[in-house]
């Protein structure tokens, strides 16, 4: 009897960014068809299949990134260019404005 008891169906009112989450990944087909109250374990299941598919959509786009700096690489390689001469051509450039910013004081 008291086991009985116990076994009440909990539910959950999905909010908007639930119904979404329910949406995205497939669980119903339109807004129209999410019932008012949902059980938490359906929101759970589609929490965990959103963030899978979220986590292999930044796993394609990290790759397709990994590619990209890739390809400029090769390009900078190319046109003969490094960070070390990107460096010293900067520090140079600073040490020239530096030598006139002293030879305007001292004038």
């Amino acid at each position: 009897m008291a086991e009985q008891a116990h076994r009440v169906v909990a539910s959950y009112k999905p909010s908007k960014f639930d119904k979404k989450i329910l949406l995205w990944t497939g669980r119903f087909k339109t807004e129209e068809e999410i019932p008012l109250r949902i059980p938490p374990e359906m929101l759970d299941k589609a929490r965990n299949k959103a963030r899978v598919k979220a986590c292999y959509i930044m796993i394609g786009l990290s790759i397709i990134a990994c590619f990209a700096v890739i390809a400029s690489a090769k390009k900078a390689a190319a046109r003969h260019e490094s960070l070390m001469s990107l460096n010293l051509a900067k520090k140079a450039k600073w040490r020239k404005e530096a030598a006139l910013a002293a030879e305007a004081k001292t004038k």
